[in-house]
């Protein structure tokens, strides 16, 4: 990245700014603005997140809200309440207070003497969700938003569900939340009110990993703040970003696809980071994107970043299966609308362990009756998928496909005379039946080498019992059959001759998801079951230039002294004798002193996902976090751990909260509940 210093304006920052609310509570904000926005008022721009401005985000903030007020706008960094330096207590993800305070720090913003009324939203993840989600509100001056990895759908498309299975980020991610939201303020900002407000976010938190998971099927709790309900209310410009490495790859096109706003799609080989900051590379110049963005949609200015392709995606060449890449090769395509008409949709039938030639969509009601195949996986599939959603550290992206194929049904076209290159989400539609009531099927889509190694390319998850809608599942009738579509994750993805394109389904997928209660014998009727790949011709003009994005560049980042060693573990074990298999993931950034404020903070992760055997109601999960601040005679900590098991009809939560000043516990409570399972 190249750090940049001369910018167009001089700037000016404010560290901790109170926002009130209509409640009372105060919200903390950091403000980067120009020095000339005094005397000229500017637009203001939002990120409203729970993650900690003044240490945990600091640097990454450092990197990007400089360089927006350097071209002329008012970045406001607020910490959520409960979070941070800011009042209150976290209880929930996107509530309608937290929208409420949304809104609430836009209309502030709006009434500043140095902002001229208009504002526009940004972030990513948590800042893209809030920024989507406000925009569906419609609040007054809110004229455009610019999102990276997020979704429109928080049961379908996010990391608690998929398909209407379980998924094991629904644990990971209750756990990162329920040690971000007992973290205390900083004294040195909020003064002796600090333990007063921190032993009120302790005693006022709950995992919220037991709130999700009362609720399994697509109920009020999911559709509240989910886009999806009504694209409509959404009426201001959307620049959407994303990564075909992220858990979020598809939001961007449902966007694209449904919104009728002015819109532009972004998708690179990313993990779960910003474009500026992406991983794999390439990254690209994104805040130069962003200020064009905002120069358009909040200064009115005629820049032409309306202009091009609705779609600029990377398309991905084929690479050996590795669990991480520094850079994903490929080319930037783009695409005028979406849906794309370019793209259209090839119907591969499944005949045999063989992906055969597509065929028209009219001959689908004629396809002969065929035998069939079947497959009861064991539990040991899965164990290379990687995560849900990767952040590419510590390497988290899914390794050879091999080891996982050998517990599924295998479908491969023959080696390609051609190159053949796909953009969109595969479909899969099986004609199946299983032998128990409960059962999930995960399909894989891999690129195939002539040596043999399987690069997975994109995959998909159906809990069978939700094959009709994840609001009313039933129970499956053993034996009889069933029609049930799969849709993958979307991916550009091409494949080179030479190569084969594998299909792999599977009846287990842990521990990216949570088993079935008992394993089931899974029956693919050939020929009536298909593979359907969204194929754009390779003749199709690539609409974008070879190099359409300059060099990421931010403005300098903060000094930071790593005091201790991070570590970074992802191990997969086996025991032959006990038969027991656990994957181990430890995520440490070690100790980080910020030499502005002279405080050290440190942040450890531990996952460990385990099984025994083919017992599919072994599977256990914990979560276990450490967060600990020092400063001069100021030492806390929070630690938290998380553990869910199940048996046949139920799961099972056990967590704890302790908090310590020094080495004293201040705090610790401890919840032991029981969820049943909804036929999951």
């Amino acid at each position: 990245m190249r750090y940049v210093t001369n910018l167009p304006y001089a700037t000016k920052e404010e560290e901790h700014v109170t926002i009130p609310m209509s409640d009372g509570v105060r919200l903390s904000a950091h403000i980067w603005r120009p020095t000339s926005s005094d005397q000229e008022p500017v637009p203001a721009v939002l990120e409203y997140i729970p993650y900690r401005k003044r240490d945990l985000t600091a640097v990454r903030d450092s990197i990007h809200h400089p360089y927006l007020a350097g071209h002329g706008y008012a970045c406001v960094r607020v910490d959520l309440r409960g979070t941070g330096d800011s009042e209150g207590v976290l209880r929930d993800e996107y509530l309608e207070r937290e929208q409420q305070d949304a809104e609430e720090v836009l209309a502030w913003l709006a009434e500043q003497p140095w902002c001229d009324g208009g504002t526009g939203m940004m972030g990513i993840s948590w800042g893209a969700f809030a920024a989507l989600q406000v925009a569906a509100r419609q609040p007054p001056g809110l004229k455009a938003i610019a999102i990276a990895s997020f979704t429109d759908d928080r049961h379908a498309d996010d990391m608690h569900y998929m398909g209407g299975a379980l998924l094991s980020d629904n644990l990971a991610e209750a756990g990162t939340m329920f040690a971000y939201g007992t973290c205390p303020p900083d004294p040195a900002v909020v003064g002796d009110r600090w333990r007063e407000m921190w032993h009120e976010r302790l005693e006022h938190t709950e995992p919220w990993v037991l709130q999700w998971l009362r609720h399994q099927r697509r109920d009020d709790y999911w559709r509240h703040a989910s886009v999806c309900e009504d694209y409509r209310s959404v009426r201001c410009p959307v620049l959407a970003s994303s990564g075909w490495a992220d858990g979020y790859s598809n939001a961007v096109t449902r966007l694209l696809g449904h919104l009728d706003v002015p819109r532009k799609g972004l998708i690179g080989p990313w993990s779960h980071k910003f474009p500026h900051l992406g991983e794999p590379g390439p990254a690209i110049g994104y805040l130069q994107e962003l200020v064009r963005w905002w120069d358009h949609w909040l200064k009115g200015v005629d820049n032409g970043v309306m202009d091009g392709p609705m779609l600029r995606t990377w398309m991905q060449d084929s690479v050996p299966p590795s669990t991480a890449y520094e850079e994903r090769p490929g080319r930037w395509v783009g695409e005028p609308e979406w849906p794309s008409p370019h793209i259209r949709q090839a119907v591969h039938p499944l005949t045999r362990h063989t992906i055969g030639p597509p065929r028209e969509a009219a001959d689908e009601e004629n396809a002969p009756d065929g035998d069939a195949l079947t497959v009861q996986s064991p539990l040991s599939v899965g164990q290379f998928a990687g995560k849900w959603a990767s952040y590419n550290a510590p390497p988290d992206l899914p390794y050879d496909q091999r080891e996982e194929d050998g517990g599924s049904l295998v479908f491969d076209t023959e080696p390609l005379t051609e190159q053949l290159e796909i953009l969109g989400s595969p479909t899969v539609e099986l004609d199946l039946s299983v032998s128990e009531p409960v059962a999930m099927v995960a399909a894989r889509l891999s690129d195939v080498s002539p040596d043999g190694a399987a690069t997975r390319v994109s995959y998909g998850i159906l809990n069978l019992t939700r094959r009709e809608g994840t609001e009313s599942p039933e129970p499956l009738e053993p034996g009889r059959r069933y029609r049930a579509t799969i849709p993958l994750n979307g991916v550009a993805q091409a494949f080179p001759p030479g190569h084969r394109v594998r299909l792999s389904l599977s009846t287990s997928y842990w521990p990216l998801a949570w088993p079935p209660p008992k394993p089931a014998l899974l029956s693919v009727h050939e020929h009536s079951s298909t593979l359907t790949l969204p194929v754009r011709p390779v003749e199709e003009p690539d609409e974008v230039p070879a190099s359409p994005f300059g060099e990421p560049e931010g403005t300098p980042p903060l000094a930071t002294t790593q005091v201790t060693p991070p570590e970074e573990r992802w191990e997969v074990k086996r025991d032959l004798v006990g038969y027991h298999a656990e994957l181990d993931i430890v995520k440490d950034r070690g100790t980080v002193r910020f030499e502005d404020i002279g405080l050290e903070a440190g942040r450890r992760a531990h996952e460990r996902y385990t099984a025994v055997a083919d017992d599919f109601t072994s599977v256990s999960g914990e979560s276990t976090w450490t967060m600990r601040f020092q400063r001069d005679d100021w030492d806390v900590r929070v630690v938290t751990h998380t553990r869910l098991t199940c048996d046949d009809t139920d799961f099972f939560v056990d967590a704890t909260l302790d908090a310590y000043e020094a080495d004293r516990r201040v705090f610790s409570r401890t919840w032991n509940e029981q969820v049943p399972r909804d036929l999951l």
